[in-house]
């Protein structure tokens, strides 16, 4: 335990006398939001980064355990697609005195839950579109836009995002997506901080290897 506390995933606060990081669990109230153990992000309120969730779309935005979300981020959903499969996308059905009733499903660009799965960095300002999956420890660079479903431990950057690079050979990437290290107790993941935090990926192999027996 640090400084005598045991890691609490049910606290909002995680760091003494500074309300500018949250844990995003216990603030959601939004059923259409579901939220890991230990995601934060840096701020004092999740909810308002999440624009166009309506409940009559049905979609969902998932994120896992883990999750490091910076300042800025902004997951948009379904609610901001407009019909495009007609000569005008100007919404009449939304606006009061327009005589239109909401187009059917399938005229809209639905594109279902977003998901971001455990232990992915999201960078400062960053957008993330409707319909995406963000694989397990991937990392998704400062002012991305991301519109296209990104692999596990991959980088991606830029506007569209796109990939530069897998963050570990295909052995430690497989070897890590068994491990699953976010499932495990506190105790657990505390007694293996050292090696989730060693740069010498040829002893974390290693390690991980001998534990997966």
């Amino acid at each position: 335990m640090k400084d005598g506390k045991h890691p609490n995933p049910n606290t909002i606060h995680p760091i003494a006398g500074y309300d500018k990081e949250i844990y995003v669990k216990p603030t959601i109230t939004n059923p259409n939001i579901i939220v890991g153990d230990f995601t934060y992000i840096a701020d004092s309120d999740f909810e308002s980064h999440v624009s166009h969730l309506y409940e009559w779309n049905d979609d969902k935005l998932i994120i896992g355990k883990f999750c490091q979300i910076a300042a800025g981020v902004e997951f948009v959903m379904n609610g901001a697609n407009h019909q495009m499969n007609a000569v005008s996308t100007f919404p009449f059905y939304t606006l009061e005195g327009w005589e239109m009733s909401p187009p059917a499903k399938t005229d809209l660009p639905l594109k279902g839950d977003t998901v971001i799965e455990n232990d992915v960095w999201i960078g400062q300002n960053s957008v993330i579109l409707p319909g995406v999956h963000i694989g397990d420890g991937a990392i998704i660079g400062a002012n991305s836009v991301v519109g296209s479903d990104v692999p596990p431990y991959t980088k991606v950057v830029g506007n569209p995002a796109r990939a530069i690079q897998k963050r570990f050979d295909d052995e430690l990437i497989e070897l890590l997506l068994r491990f699953k290290w976010w499932d495990r107790s506190i105790d657990e993941i505390n007694r293996l901080i050292p090696i989730l935090t060693c740069s010498d990926l040829d002893k974390v192999k290693a390690e991980i290897k001998k534990q997966l027996g």
